[in-house]
């Protein structure tokens, strides 16, 4: 008698749709421009929606196989091409070939003739391909051009991106150009997906991690376009697992990586400290936390002649950070408020948030209070950068609401779409994100309601959760108790539902 080894169909659907999925993503970086772009990539996020809700009903022996099979030939999509819809690839490269030569990035905006001999055909073409492809190029003034974006300001990136950037250039082969950053950066996304799926395994559903392994996102923006982001969210992932598991020092310690990466991981901290009140305990995370930004820094603070913030206060400026009529930042709270009051809000509604997240949060699901904090802020600011969003798709990924990967898709239509939609048209597009996210909490408290459950609202801890952070809060300098190991090994804190 022979067994039948035919695959299950779900997951041949699945595999199916992935290989739609990859092929399309091809075909968008390879030949899509203009709206024939915008319509791909809408099209690559419906397949992909179809994919994760197709992995639903693979039996459990294939979902882990599965999920990588698709990480590697997702993220192999963005290597097929030059960056596409991103120029911040090329200062990448010419901060760590500055650096190479010994000279901070910091200190020389690449206009500066100081540098000329650093000049290569590749990032400042002569004038004849100038004057060929002038639009997707920054005039010199002296007849050359380049490819870097705002080449008379000084870099924005914090030093652990300008680490990445040395590191990649230092392992690069001559000639390499693009390829060295977009392979670097595919080696990191797949990281994530690895690190993902080798927590959720233990922690959680590992179809979870499909929700970044699969999203177009990140062979786009993470590896076509190679934007440091995916550094930062491979950092930030690590601290809220390590966390998690009580390693809060070392949580802090990535923690702090992630904000000296990027910058925006700085709003994962009330998650961090999700439903922590001892003085010590916060001082674990919080305090590792802003040493290690600041021990990063220091190196670049001797060896630099000029700020190491860089460009930093003059980018907030220049997309409305600082005032709200000036750009279209503030979309949502300026339906309602005052250009004025838009800022004040968003620093209100934020800080309201985080201090939601860390005086009621899940001391065993920091990613949820993450979560909160994160796409709270992204609604409030209406970013209009669709990478900034990297960061959203992995706490996505973890806590398991994929309502908020709604947020994801406004900013990709903020970024890509702006031109055509307007500023209506985006404001239009978080809104829906919003009402999507505020529609699945209302479905999701009623629920747990009408099931006898206590409580729906993000972020909130059961009774028992509760008990055991108490419990934590009186334990010895350790913080270690025996209920939250089993609850680790058990797969989700007892009292609460895994898709909660």
């Amino acid at each position: 008698m022979t067994s039948d080894r035919r695959l299950p169909l779900p997951v041949v659907v699945t595999t199916l749709l992935l290989s739609l999925l990859a092929a399309s993503l091809v075909l968008l970086l390879r030949a899509a421009h203009g709206t024939a772009f915008l319509a791909g990539y809408a099209g690559a996020w419906a397949v992909f929606a179809a994919a994760a809700v197709a992995l639903r009903r693979v039996p459990g022996r294939h979902v882990v196989p599965l999920v990588l099979a698709g990480a590697v030939a997702v993220t192999a999509t963005g290597l097929v091409a030059a960056p596409r819809t991103s120029t911040d690839s090329y200062r990448y490269a010419w901060d760590g070939r500055v650096q190479a030569s010994g000279v901070s990035p910091y200190d020389h905006a690449p206009a500066d003739p100081a540098l000329a001999g650093l000049r290569d055909d590749w990032l400042f073409p002569g004038a004849a391909v100038c004057g060929r492809d002038g639009a997707g190029l920054a005039p010199l003034g002296d007849g050359r051009c380049t490819r870097i974006n705002r080449p008379a300001v000084h870099t924005i990136y914090p030093p652990v991106a300008e680490g990445w950037f040395l590191l990649v250039h230092a392992l690069s082969p001559d000639g390499v150009r693009h390829k060295g950053l977009q392979v670097g950066s595919a080696v990191l996304a797949l990281a994530v997906s690895g690190l993902l799926l080798g927590f959720l395994r233990r922690r959680g559903d590992p179809r979870q991690a499909a929700l970044w392994a699969w999203c177009p996102a990140v062979p786009v923006e993470a590896v076509d376009n190679a934007h440091v982001d995916v550094l930062a969210v491979l950092l930030s992932v690590g601290a809220l697992a390590l966390v998690a598991r009580r390693r809060r020092v070392r949580g802090g310690v990535l923690l702090g990586l992630a904000v000296a990466a990027k910058l925006l991981p700085a709003v994962l901290l009330p998650g961090a400290l999700s439903g922590v009140r001892r003085a010590r305990t916060v001082a674990a995370v919080a305090l590792t936390a802003a040493a290690t930004v600041a021990l990063t820094y220091l190196p670049y603070v001797f060896l630099s002649d000029a700020s190491v913030l860089g460009y930093l206060s003059g980018y907030a400026r220049e997309e409305g950070y600082d005032d709200a009529g000036a750009g279209g930042r503030y979309a949502l709270l300026r339906l309602v408020l005052p250009d004025a009051w838009a800022l004040p809000a968003a620093l209100l509604g934020v800080a309201a948030v985080s201090a939601w997240v860390w005086w009621r949060g899940d001391p065993e699901r920091p990613w949820q209070g993450a979560l909160s904090t994160t796409s709270t802020t992204f609604l409030l600011l209406t970013p209009g950068y669709s990478w900034y969003a990297l960061l959203l798709v992995a706490l996505v990924a973890l806590d398991g609401r994929w309502e908020w990967l709604g947020v994801a898709v406004a900013g990709a239509a903020a970024y890509l779409a702006g031109p055509v939609i307007g500023t209506v048209g985006v404001t239009a597009a978080y809104g829906a994100a919003g009402g999507v996210v505020c529609g699945m909490w209302w479905t999701r408290r009623r629920k747990v309601g009408g099931s006898g459950g206590g409580g729906g609202a993000p972020g909130r801890r059961s009774t028992a959760t509760r008990t055991r952070a108490d419990a934590e809060e009186r334990a010895p300098a350790t913080g270690r108790t025996g209920a939250p190991e089993r609850t680790e090994r058990s797969g989700a804190p007892a009292g609460r539902r895994p898709d909660q």
